[in-house]
């Protein structure tokens, strides 16, 4: 396409891997102009990528989801890396799929669209088996590397020491010392932050819940300090229990901060780094920890789903998943997707230097080795986990068999939104396409109040998107008449192919 004088577009889904990719892409392609467009630019710089990419200057523009809207007059490829990832969706403002969004433009202007993914959507999966989209195989790794071995081990058959399982199973502590005696590198994946999720008071019962939201605040002891993760509303530890005075309030659960303290004790001399939203928040603090890391001067990097995500790292021999069991029995039915998805994504950082590879591996710290899920990542067996997730989808009526929209509604006092809802449920009734559209009673989401503000959402689901999409089209008005009439509603919304239920 380069070669052809046109223009080509990549979107990537996380910010923190554009400053890799821009060195990377500007490598393979020497002499090409290529530029960037992310919400870490300055307004200046935003304005001159902009400007150029509009003008036919820039050759490549490598981007985020906004990138989609770049203008590109002479645009002849689109690639959407990791096409899967949930980065993609902008569910707030203005709602769309970057992904959906460059499918569009591709038809539209009539230019290629390349989605790459090692975990592809159900949904883009879908649409290759029934021959919409072309599928194109990779047989093997870039650099020939070995895809890890993956090992389970079972959590259960461990004794507890005063009540809780140990921080790591003896096997997989001795995985960890053996890449540390042959100066390789390890990578310990737990996906929460903090260093624990919850104070609690043993006397009383109390817990460090968020007087706005309802959620616990997260205990972060680098900070002293507890924080809620959804409103951000942040005090010091108290010194004593509020409710009963109690000297003796303890944290429950683990995070990254107290995985990092823990491996540190279990691992004397390890040269221990953690990566994490709250560890890279400062300016140049992510690559300069990156960098540590490509330099071989950490031995063992914790971290959440940040570190899983397209970082090559050539001395990484062993990934360790610490307890990723939630997932399995969540009530939103993309759960299973999305874990699959980020477990494969972290095996993949082991084994990515074919001369390490054969004795690379990945470990998977889990309550319930049984899961079908687990056999499946063993095997690194996609094709396998997404026929069984399909059948069971298909089976349920659920996408990408049916299509689905969420009307969210938010007030001060949930009564308002929930009359919201109910109104706009009868106004729907006697619209064309009703009798083909499902539209089911209102209820709260997994967290229902977020900084003051609660929260309802209804349904609507159909087996056709042109028949949800014409009655979606025709409620829209009525919906925005319905508001005045709600006194205190703070505001509403409709998201289409909602990521999360």
């Amino acid at each position: 396409v380069l070669a052809d004088g046109r223009q080509v577009l990549v979107l990537v889904p996380e910010i923190n891997l554009t400053p890799q990719l821009e060195s990377r892409f500007a490598a393979r392609f020497p002499g090409r102009r290529l530029v960037a467009m992310h919400s870490g630019l300055t307004p200046a710089q935003r304005l001159s990528h902009w400007l150029q990419a509009r003008i036919g200057r820039a050759d490549i523009v490598l981007g985020t989801r906004l990138s989609v809207f770049a203008p590109l007059p002479q645009l002849g490829l689109i690639v959407v890396d990791e096409e899967h990832d949930a980065s993609y969706k902008q569910q707030e403002g203005a709602r769309y799929s970057a992904r959906d969004l460059a499918v569009y433009r591709g038809h539209v202007e009539a230019v290629p669209v390349i989605l790459g993914s090692a975990t592809p959507s159900l949904e883009s999966w879908q649409r290759a088996e029934e021959g919409r989209y072309q599928r194109v195989t990779l047989a093997r790794r870039v650099g020939d590397g070995a895809l890890p071995r993956v090992r389970l081990f079972d959590m259960g058959t461990l004794p507890k020491e005063k009540g809780q399982p140990p921080v790591l199973a003896p096997l997989v502590l001795a995985a960890l010392q053996q890449r540390l005696e042959r100066g390789e590198q390890s990578l310990v994946f737990l996906n929460r932050r903090g260093y624990a999720p919850v104070l609690h008071c043993a006397d009383c019962g109390w817990k460090s819940g968020c007087p706005h939201c309802s959620a616990w605040r997260v205990f972060h002891k680098g900070e002293r300090t507890l924080r809620c993760h959804h409103c951000g509303f942040t005090e010091r530890v108290p010194r004593a229990c509020p409710e009963c005075g109690n000297l003796d309030i303890a944290p429950i659960g683990r995070g990254t901060e107290r995985l990092e303290e823990q491996l540190a004790a279990l691992l004397p001399g390890a040269r221990i780094a953690r990566l994490d939203a709250d560890s890279a928040r400062g300016k140049g603090q992510l690559e300069s920890r990156l960098a540590q890391v490509h330099g071989g001067e950490v031995d063992v990097l914790v971290g959440t789903q940040m570190v899983t995500k397209g970082h090559d790292f050539r001395r990484v021999t062993l990934v360790v998943a610490v307890n990723p069991d939630t997932a399995l029995f969540a009530s939103d039915f993309r759960a299973p997707e999305r874990l699959f998805a980020l477990l494969m994504q972290a095996a993949g950082r082991a084994g990515r230097d074919a001369a390490e590879a054969d004795h690379s591996e990945m470990w998977v710290q889990t309550w319930h080795p049984q899961h079908p899920l687990y056999a499946t990542l063993k095997r690194h067996d996609f094709v396998a986990f997404a026929g069984t997730q399909l059948d069971e989808r298909r089976a349920a009526g659920l996408p990408p068999f049916s299509h689905l929209a969420l009307l969210r509604a938010e007030a001060r006092d949930p009564a308002v939104a929930l009359a919201f809802l109910r109104s706009a449920a009868e106004a729907a009734r006697p619209l064309p396409d009703a009798d083909s559209v499902m539209i089911y009673p209102p209820v709260p989401p997994p967290i229902p109040r977020v900084a003051g503000v609660e929260r309802l959402q209804m349904l609507v689901e159909s087996g056709s998107r042109v028949r949800l999409q014409r009655l979606l089209a025709r409620w829209l008005p009525t919906l925005h008449e319905l508001r005045p009439a709600h006194k205190g509603l703070a505001r509403w919304a409709i998201d289409v192919d909602p990521l999360g239920i």
